[in-house]
């Protein structure tokens, strides 16, 4: 897609003040007023207004896009603040959508913010991105991505692909007529608890501003028309040691949403991403017997003798742990069961439930009867029972 492919609007001419706001982009010989009149009547969809939406957002603002819609149903949480730099510390609790309001419009009072406060689904995202010319993908979920990615093909509409983990991001262009999609790379999403969240795995707080103000350059040059956009190319980002580098992707003619076109309902591409995580997930927790943190603290201070066991990593125990917990952690549980008296109850507990979920069946399948997952993991202990246990 080049910008001459964007459809005109009546919108594009520039307010007399807009040209000394934007006149560093006006003496680009690559942007010019041309430029600068296609991004004000462009109209740019970002699903996501966290880590990744947050500068995509900004730089798309101050760039000068007219019009950009956000697609979010959080509210401000205190853990966000680390990355998330569209919020600030007065924002916690309020709506997502109306922090990021506010400050788009402090940054330019000519854009105009369209917010879709809602989870994006095949229920409703062909009518939120009906009108919009480029969709930033800011997702933090398999699920979402891939339906987004599905969304765009159907569509015909750009999507500027980003991900982060850790030290490491990704970003890209996909859904274009003349290049490959999201599929054509990662066929099908991995299994359930392959990879972890950001929430499990951390993320360094500045790589979503690196990578998300990567792709407000992609969408500006996807607007304006201006030099090389990552269509075919993946660029990889890797924090921690400073490497940038791309790989070529091309077009799988095999593909089932560019290339067969086999996928031609939404409703069938979120199925085909989150049901087989979802019901594994589902299938995992129905099989554990689980204990609420509330009765797991009643039962300690009447002096019950229960085996306590943390299967975080050592990085989490240091930061926070329940009194008189041991840590063996998940990938080292099956070597280390000649530790555990199968006399004595045992609760497992990871940050949040699912990686001690995982753990209670594969002691139950060695034999320990007497096992139980703590529900909710140490958040819920930290909210539930003792608020002087770190949250992180």
């Amino acid at each position: 897609m080049t910008a001459a492919t964007l459809p005109e609007r009546a919108t594009g001419d520039l307010a007399p003040d807009e040209y000394l706001r934007y006149s560093r982009h006006l003496i680009l010989p690559e942007i010019g007023i041309e430029g600068q009149r296609r991004l004000r009547q462009a109209r740019v969809l970002l699903v996501g207004a966290g880590g990744l939406g947050s500068p995509a957002a900004l730089y798309l603002a101050a760039a000068g896009v007219g019009t950009l819609g956000l697609v979010d149903f959080d509210a401000v949480d205190a853990s966000n603040l680390q990355r998330q730099i569209l919020h600030g510390t007065a924002d916690i609790g309020r709506s997502k959508l109306d922090s990021a309001r506010d400050r788009l419009h402090d940054i330019n009072p000519h854009v105009h913010v369209e917010g879709f406060p809602v989870r994006l689904s095949a229920d409703n995202a062909r009518e939120i991105a009906e009108g919009f010319d480029v969709i930033v993908d800011g997702t933090d979920n398999f699920a979402t991505r891939y339906l987004v990615n599905d969304l765009c093909v159907l569509r015909n509409v750009p999507n500027v692909y980003g991900s982060i983990f850790r030290f490491d991001g990704q970003a890209s262009v996909f859904a274009t007529a003349d290049g490959p999609c999201y599929r054509c790379l990662y066929r099908e999403p991995p299994p359930a608890g392959l990879v972890p969240a950001c929430a499990e795995g951390g993320v360094l707080g500045v790589l979503p501003g690196l990578v998300g103000t990567i792709q407000a350059t992609e969408a500006i040059k996807l607007i304006t028309g201006a030099g090389t956009t990552l269509i075919g190319r993946l660029l990889l980002v890797d924090a921690l040691h400073w490497r940038l580098r791309t790989v070529r992707v091309q077009r799988d003619p095999s593909c089932p949403a560019c290339g067969t076109r086999t996928i031609t309902d939404l409703t069938d591409a979120v199925q085909l991403c989150a049901a087989p995580a979802e019901v594994e997930l589902d299938a995992i927790f129905a099989a554990v017997p689980e204990i609420e943190p509330a009765a797991l603290s009643a039962r300690l201070a009447s002096g019950e003798s229960l085996d306590i066991v943390d299967v975080r990593e050592p990085y989490e125990f240091a930061i926070a742990r329940i009194e008189g917990a041991r840590l063996i952690p998940l990938a080292a549980l099956e070597h280390r069961l000649d530790e555990l008296s199968r006399d004595r109850e045992i609760i497992v507990h990871c940050k949040a439930g699912g990686r001690s979920a995982q753990a209670v069946k594969r002691l139950r399948a060695a034999g320990f009867t007497r096992v139980l997952n703590l529900a909710g993991g140490i958040e819920r202990w930290s909210h539930d029972v003792d608020p002087k246990v770190p949250r992180y």
